[in-house]
């Protein structure tokens, strides 16, 4: 007799209310999983163990995906993570992508007639004396999909009352867990790194406040060349004493940084560190500032002012471009370095100061004390102790920290968080930034404000676009104008019409003209007018391209286009002293 409805509807009923015990019983089962502390990959191996217990499953997977949609985790009901792995990649790309794209589940109650799987193991679904069902729902973190649960299911056998729905149903609210439990705990993993940064950071700093000499103390110095730690150890041998120090180098190699850390270093560290750039002031000026004024000395001077060298009393003295300073100033500035006492402009006591010099220039002194432009006496004044700061191009491998530097100060500044890529890294690294670490700063922020993305890449940067400024205001050509720079025509392809260049001994005749075997001795000038006045100018040649060569004899002789041994007879023809450092 057949059933009426309402027995059908009860029957129903009952069975509805029997599924719901079973998925309450399980999600109380799967939660009790999830909330034990272990590793993710053993969390959903117990949890896929334990659905096939509850689904009459032919295979089980959970997959966790990674931000490309590759398949970070995945686990099997049973197989290892391997062969999970594996049968997971062997699952259609279109069904796997369609629960992904979509947000959505899906669900196929025949996979050997659904097109989905019209080509995935044919053989084997039709070996099978049943058909299979498929369900897939997604895991999400939020509105992301970061991993999917799929099964594969018996049909036969299976309570008809018991439909998909219901285990689709099931299977949602465990994939809800499921991505809840693998966000709080990539939220701990994230915290976890942040705290370890922290702490390391934290170690850091305890270590450079127990060692004071060595880091916090040289503030605002980047670097971990051998160059610059050369140049960091000699500063901090001559900061401990009160001599005259001379900064040598490029314009844009940091001179005021060390300076600063000299002082920082040294025992006058608690007093003041007074800084004046002697180029940027007429001479006029510049004596009023550094020694101060007297009311009514002249028009404008309303009350009495003190200079730098007051302000730096027991402290240290920075004066940059020091180059730059008329001979007139230069005689005013040897008596208070000689004598430590000085009168104010338009006064008539005596002061006396007791103050540390350190002085910077990127010109050839030595030149300049050759052409007179220069006071030798000055020169050997200021130059007791001097330090030749390394250009960029000679510590390249400090360019990447330097710039990650400026773009942090960039970004502090704007508001920004912009990074470096390791292409844009190399483009740095690959130019030879004339200009120094004051061009790449430029460099740096000029790109970074110009940048399209969150991250600086190589084509951000002005000279992949042929509008880099280095280029224009350094090409070859224009060499000559530099300041400081001489040229030096020995040797090379040249006219070599008023330049003596020295020949060694027993050089062979093949080597020389007849008018050179007729010479007397083992050196040779051709007669020209004027050959003795150009012997100054070569020698100032040769010691400006030493000065130039960090003097490097050999780096040297090859900006002169000479061989090391030509340069070495040169140097010794001219009395020159090889400076060691």
């Amino acid at each position: 007799m057949a059933a009426t409805s309402s027995e059908v509807n009860v029957a129903r009923s009952d069975t509805a209310s029997r599924w719901s015990e079973v998925a309450l019983s399980g999600i109380y089962e799967i939660s009790k999983i999830l909330t034990n502390p272990a590793r993710v990959e053993v969390t959903l191996s117990s949890v896929i163990t334990l659905l096939s217990s509850f689904l009459d499953m032919r295979h089980g997977l959970i997959a966790l995906l990674n931000d490309e949609g590759e398949p970070e985790v995945v686990v099997g009901s049973a197989w290892n993570e391997e062969t999970s792995k594996l049968h997971f990649e062997h699952l259609p790309e279109r069904a796997v992508g369609q629960i992904v794209v979509t947000k959505f589940p899906v669900v196929v109650r025949d996979m050997a007639v659904d097109q989905l799987f019209a080509d995935w193991k044919a053989e084997e679904l039709n070996a099978e004396d049943c058909s299979c069902s498929f369900i897939g729902v997604p895991i999400k973190d939020r509105d992301r999909v970061i991993g999917t649960i799929t099964i594969e299911k018996h049909n036969r056998g299976t309570d008809p009352s018991v439909t998909l729905d219901e285990d689709l149903r099931f299977l949602t609210m465990v994939a809800n867990l499921v991505g809840q439990t693998v966000r709080l705990q990539r939220m701990v993993a994230r915290d976890r790194e942040r705290l370890m940064a922290e702490r390391h950071r934290l170690e850091k700093q305890l270590q450079v406040q127990a060692a004071p000499d060595r880091d916090h103390r040289v503030a605002g110095i980047v670097g971990e060349s051998r160059a610059i730690r050369a140049v960091l150890d000699k500063v901090r041998v001559v900061a401990r004493s009160h001599l005259p120090i001379l900064l040598r180098g490029e314009s844009g190699t940091g001179k005021e940084l060390f300076a600063q850390a000299i002082h920082d270093l040294s025992p006058r560290k608690e007093a003041p560190c007074i800084k004046l750039n002697c180029a940027a002031l007429p001479e006029s000026v510049l004596e009023s500032e550094l020694f101060g004024h007297e009311k009514g000395a002249f028009t404008g001077a309303i009350a009495q002012r003190k200079g730098r060298f007051e302000l730096a009393d027991h402290g240290t003295l920075f004066l940059d471009e020091i180059g730059d300073i008329s001979p007139a100033f230069q005689a005013k500035l040897l008596r208070v370095l000689q004598e430590g006492e000085f009168e104010r402009v338009g006064g008539t006591r005596t002061l006396k100061v007791d103050v540390r010099l350190v002085a910077a220039t990127n010109r050839n002194l030595e030149a300049a004390v050759v052409s007179g432009a220069f006071r030798a006496d000055l020169y050997y004044r200021i130059s007791v102790v001097p330090i030749a700061l390394p250009p960029l191009r000679e510590r390249r491998e400090d360019i990447p920290p330097l710039a990650v530097e400026f773009l942090g100060h960039f970004n502090e500044t704007h508001g920004t968080a912009l990074s470096l890529s390791n292409d844009a890294l190399k483009v740095l690294c690959a130019c030879d930034f004339p200009g120094n670490v004051r061009e790449l700063e430029s460099c740096v922020r000029r790109t970074a404000a110009f940048a399209q993305g969150s991250s600086i890449v190589a084509n951000d940067f002005a000279c992949r676009n042929d509008s880099c400024l280095s280029s224009l205001l350094w090409k070859p050509e224009k060499q000559s104008n530099r300041t400081g720079y001489i040229p030096l025509p020995v040797a090379g392809g040249g006219p070599r019409s008023k330049v003596a260049v020295a020949t060694p001994p027993g050089a062979s005749g093949a080597n020389r003209s007849e008018s050179e075997s007729s010479a007397s001795g083992t050196e040779r000038a051709e007669e020209v007018p004027g050959a003795d006045a150009s012997g100054q100018v070569e020698r100032a040649q040769l010691v400006d391209a030493m000065e130039r060569a960090g003097w490097v004899q050999a780096k040297a002789a090859r900006l002169l286009g000479l061989t090391p041994r030509q340069m070495g007879y040169a140097l010794r023809k001219h009395s020159i002293e090889i400076k060691r450092f």
